[in-house]
């Protein structure tokens, strides 16, 4: 990725501060596909797991931060639960850049805004390496689970919706 000039997102400057390496992948996309399986579905089978960034409201805490598989979905329950809550429900989309510094379809776990709660899937002791948004649309970053781990300050929690085997 030398020979292209990347914009640096907050996401990357936080893992340049933090001395983790990280490969940035670049892809086409359009406002009609910012979910996660159209990232999954762009991403070539060599790169890491791709991973979405949820942010939620729970009763007690407030904002938290789920990042689970993108084929996966979040369980609330479970969510709640872990993180100290009795209740959690989905920020509003239009409370999203105020409250994180992201945009739908660009949403970071690294380098938001504040540092919130952080949980992330069980599923990712699983992965050699692991893709997350890079801080834009059409940009992840692909590093690996103990970095991604220590710079979310994340937990790891089972989060998922479990399907069957």
């Amino acid at each position: 990725m030398k020979n292209k000039k990347i914009t640096k997102t907050n996401a990357m400057r936080m893992l340049d501060k933090q001395k983790c390496s990280y490969t940035v992948h670049e892809y086409a996309w359009s406002e009609d596909h910012l979910d996660a399986l159209s990232v999954l579905e762009k991403m070539s089978q060599d790169a890491g797991a791709v991973y979405k960034t949820i942010v939620a409201v729970g009763d007690k805490t407030g904002v938290v931060v789920g990042v689970i598989p993108a084929q996966n979905e979040l369980d609330l329950k479970a969510f709640a639960k872990v993180s100290g809550n009795k209740r959690i429900e989905m920020l509003p989309l239009k409370d999203l850049e105020a409250t994180t510094g992201y945009i739908r379809g660009g949403c970071s776990p690294i380098g938001m805004k504040k540092a919130f709660p952080t949980y992330l899937s069980h599923h990712i002791l699983d992965e050699k390496s692991v893709l997350v948004s890079g801080g834009k649309r059409g940009t992840q970053i692909e590093l690996s689970p103990a970095d991604l781990i220590a710079v979310a300050h994340a937990k790891i929690e089972k989060i998922t919706q479990e399907k069957d085997e």
